[in-house]
């Protein structure tokens, strides 16, 4: 399998089973539309006669012989070795949680998909006690995993801090006795952030999420206070404060939503970066598409040109010898992730789950609420083995859309949650996303190309 794109004045080739990336010229782009394996020794006289209104027989033909070397040399064409790994899919212990310190929230944000933060359960808060049993039980279905991941998530954790303080100290007291090693995250809004918040964020917290849309008047209308208001001019003071002081060697980055309102989100970016944030994730709201902002398929020309306009100010920086990173343009060419990796993606309901105030147990944050994909409870001991062995074998391999999809490789299948609500199973691929990731893959791999290009020369 391949596919080829133009973008930013390049023709793109990507062999799909070998990961391949070749930048190729017009004549090897459109030669490409009418030959495919199996190879004939010479280059059919229809294709020579189609094609050689716009270039020379000679050329055509040369042409054809290199792309037949490439297929014999599987550059090109190659073959599929990664449904090996599919077949033998099994369920993995459980690496990662998604710890709902708080279903309460100091914003009531518009596109909330957590229904403000309470995700539609009512508003509370974890317990130590809760929170204790969750770690417990993920040391418990660890196995051999030495190293775990805790995401302290709301609704807004600050609103539950001491009970996230007193939550870490338990889970280092626990590292040693059972040969772990706990890495921490927290997803904030940054409303209520103190300084005495932020230094313990910046001594424990090995990630650290920061929830803002962008522009002040891009994020105040969807990010808004309780009584209405909006929230920039009080989250921005907090968020430089803690990455001013963050240490070097510990991730963070500026997270916002873009709606129907914002399809200009590469000024939101930029914007976040001239105010000093230079790790960044802007990605597209996920609603009905009833909702006003909700973004549907005639918004894709328009997202399309912007991820092309993102793509191009992000390399203008680099050009200049400045660093940013955007999240959606991270891609590794050479190695990149684990077969495993590649093929079921984030592990939600299989290495990840999610555990709420009550002790309740979900595949994911965003299936928290939906009753059938409820895997369990702390506190009566129980958990869907059964529910936990579809998430492993819900691999690109079983769904259908994304075994014949040249992107399967770097998207793994998309979220499934997103599946499940909006195309009715998490084994159907959810077509708005997948066109959207599909565009931001193909500004990813040639910025990439390029660059590798550019190295070459």
């Amino acid at each position: 399998m391949i596919h080829k794109f133009k973008l930013g004045g390049f023709n793109a080739l990507l062999d799909v089973n070998s990961g391949g990336v070749h930048i190729i010229d017009d004549l090897t782009y459109d030669l490409l539309d009418n030959v495919e394996p199996p190879f004939e020794e010479k280059c059919p006289e229809d294709v020579v006669r189609k094609l050689s209104k716009m270039y020379d027989s000679k050329d055509i033909e040369d042409c054809y012989e290199e792309i037949v070397s490439l297929y014999n040399d599987k550059i090109l064409f190659s073959e599929d070795d990664y449904e090996k790994y599919a077949l033998s899919a099994v369920a993995s212990p459980i690496k990662a949680m998604c710890l709902h310190i708080a279903h309460d929230c100091n914003l009531r944000c518009k596109y909330c998909f957590a229904s403000t933060g309470d995700f539609g359960q009512g508003r509370m808060l974890m317990d130590y006690e809760t929170g204790k049993r969750a770690i417990d039980f993920l040391i418990e279905r660890s196995g051999d995993r030495k190293f775990l991941e805790v995401d302290f998530f709301g609704g807004e954790p600050s609103l539950n801090f001491g009970t996230v303080e007193k939550l870490v100290e338990y889970a280092r007291s626990q590292e040693e006795p059972h040969n772990k090693k706990f890495r921490f995250t927290v997803t904030t809004n940054g409303v209520h952030l103190t300084d005495e918040m932020i230094d313990f964020i910046n001594k424990e917290m090995y990630n650290v999420v920061l929830s803002i849309d962008g522009r002040k008047e891009v994020n105040d209308r969807m990010r808004v206070r309780v009584d209405g208001s909006g929230s920039y001019d009080r989250i921005i003071p907090n968020f430089k404060k803690l990455v001013e002081k963050r240490p070097k060697n510990k991730d963070w980055y500026v997270r916002g939503t873009y709606t129907k309102y914002n399809l200009d989100f590469s000024n939101d970016v930029m914007h976040l970066y001239d105010l000093g944030f230079d790790q960044i994730s802007v990605e597209p709201v996920m609603a009905d598409p009833s909702e006003p902002y909700a973004i549907t398929e005639a918004d894709l020309p328009r997202i399309f040109k912007e991820y092309e306009i993102l793509s191009e100010k992000i390399q203008k920086i680099r050009d200049e010898g400045k660093f940013i990173n955007f999240f959606h343009f991270m891609i590794d060419l050479d190695q990149g992730p684990c077969a495993i990796k590649r093929l079921r993606g984030c592990g939600s309901g299989n290495e990840y789950v999610s555990v709420t105030p009550d002790g309740d147990i979900y595949p994911c944050h965003q299936f928290v609420g939906i009753t059938e994909f409820k895997m369990g409870n702390l506190y009566d001991g129980t958990f869907n083995e059964e529910m936990k062995d579809m998430f492993a074998h819900a691999h690109v391999y079983n769904k259908p859309e994304c075994k014949k999809c040249w992107a399967k490789f770097y998207c793994s299948g998309g979220c499934n949650a997103n599946n499940y609500i909006y195309a009715g199973d998490i084994h159907n691929a959810h077509k708005l996303s997948c066109q959207i990731q599909k565009k931001r893959l193909e500004c990813a791999i040639m910025m990439k190309a390029v660059k590798m290009l550019d190295s070459a020369e």
